[in-house]
């Protein structure tokens, strides 16, 4: 399909044929690794849809660290039993590999603990799609970031099976949404050479940014509040490929640039330490 598609259509007509039984709802496991749960925190704040209908329309979550109903052992069999159904990966924050991922355990099972790394494992292997969900995930973000002391990668590195990425530190609920959509819709969306799907991280945050018109005229803000383009002050529009401008966050309400803040290209690859220093002053 056209990389061009819109993200609210995708979301729109997938939710429109799972109500006409044309589609069905898939089962999806949420795993939450090395990281801050900055990403389920972000799809609790989604809004059209929001996060009661994504739940109830789209999707059967199986398994969540956060959120789910279910404790310990029992929230721990839910997960075994969904890897015999047709489901969905998600992976948020990094693998720590260092003394077999123990500095990650995300559950005790018959008495043995289990690591992010294990069960990780466990499910991709199963898994009808796996996405790794943010930065950390997705290039190993700021749980890798040096000096490293807990060995994490992100989920591509860490395994051999097709990962599709959604980076961002967190990711806007919008792209998670989007891009389940499309899975459930049409299948696998064209990617980037970087597995992320083009008709999220196709342009720069610079091509749409509000304050283009500005660095086209090569006039420079010299000041954080300063209405003018902060490419001075360290902004990584230019080289950060996601919607940003277009998407907004918080159901559109802002975003970083028009809250006076530069881009501090979080959904790159070398996120956070390649990334630096994020304010030039």
């Amino acid at each position: 399909m056209s990389k061009k598609r819109c993200p609210r259509g995708i979301i729109n007509s997938t939710f429109k044929r799972i109500e006409n039984n044309s589609l069905k709802k898939i089962n999806l496991i949420w795993l939450e690794a090395c990281g801050c749960s900055g990403n389920i925190i972000a799809l609790l704040d989604a809004d059209t849809p929001d996060v009661p209908y994504f739940l109830t329309q789209m999707v059967n979550m199986t398994y969540n660290n956060s959120i789910m109903g279910a404790e310990g052992e029992r929230a721990f069999e839910k997960f075994l039993e969904t890897l015999d159904t047709e489901f969905i990966l998600i992976v948020e924050g990094a693998v720590t590999s260092r003394d077999n991922g123990l500095y990650n355990i995300v559950a005790e099972y018959n008495g043995k603990p289990i690591s992010g790394a294990e069960a990780i494992t466990l499910a991709a292997g199963k898994a009808k799609y796996v996405l790794a969900v943010g930065t950390c995930a997705s290039y190993g973000g700021i749980s890798a970031a040096k000096p490293n002391p807990s060995l994490s990668k992100s989920i591509p590195d860490f395994l051999t099976t097709k990962v599709i990425r959604i980076p961002g530190c967190p990711a806007n609920p919008h792209w998670v949404i989007s891009t389940i959509a499309h899975l459930i819709s049409y299948g696998l969306p064209e990617l980037d050479s970087d597995g992320r799907p083009l008709f999220l991280y196709e342009e720069t945050i610079h091509t749409n940014c509000s304050r283009r018109s500005f660095f086209d005229k090569k006039i420079f803000a010299t000041k954080l509040g300063d209405k003018e383009c902060m490419f001075n002050l360290g902004c990584r529009g230019p080289i950060t490929r996601s919607d940003c401008a277009l998407r907004k966050w918080n159901d559109r309400v802002n975003w970083p640039v028009e809250d006076n803040t530069p881009c501090i290209g979080c959904v790159n690859k070398g996120f956070p330490d390649e990334m630096e220093k994020f304010i030039n002053l």
